[in-house]
């Protein structure tokens, strides 16, 4: 993929955008690549900030009114607190996150059944675990932040 966005100042902005094939493959990844770092850029220069539901934060940033359509002290941490969890969840799609709920040694061989398959089965040696739970509340967080993502997306300018 290359990707050529001149200036917005220019009275008729440049873009250049080619996909190859294998930028389609996975497509959550390829655009992962790109939105993590223009989260962060963004959110090194914000000059303001969208109001954030309640339901969005947590307690302690939530507006003290029921409804959150009024600005307070919390206005940006909301925003910035939204914004890190949406880098959050594209850091973890750019990078190999499930290994850290793998532990222990494989041992494991393959036993040939009468019907010409093979069975996997576990070595005396085999301590192989996966945090099953840890891996699910992770990959929960993700998804939270993705879907913030796609909430404030009309929200990502300055």
């Amino acid at each position: 993929m290359k990707v050529f966005i001149g200036s917005y100042k220019e009275l008729e902005q440049k873009v250049e955008i080619e996909i190859d094939d294998y930028d389609t493959y996975s497509a959550d990844y390829t655009l992962a690549k790109i939105i993590e770092p223009l989260l962060i850029k963004f959110s090194q220069n914000l000059y303001g900030a969208p109001l954030v539901d309640n339901e969005d934060v947590p307690e302690e940033l939530r507006a003290s009114k029921q409804d959150s359509s009024e600005t307070d002290s919390n206005l940006f941490k909301r925003w910035e607190w939204v914004l890190n969890e949406m880098i959050w969840a594209f850091h973890q799609k750019n990078y190999d996150w499930e290994n850290q709920y793998y532990s222990g040694e494989h041992d494991t061989y393959f036993e040939d059944l009468d019907n010409g398959y093979s069975e996997m089965k576990r070595g005396p040696n085999d301590t192989f675990k996966i945090d099953k739970e840890g891996m699910q509340a992770h990959q929960a967080r993700m998804n939270n932040g993705f879907r913030l993502f796609g909430k404030y997306y009309e929200n990502l300018w300055t």
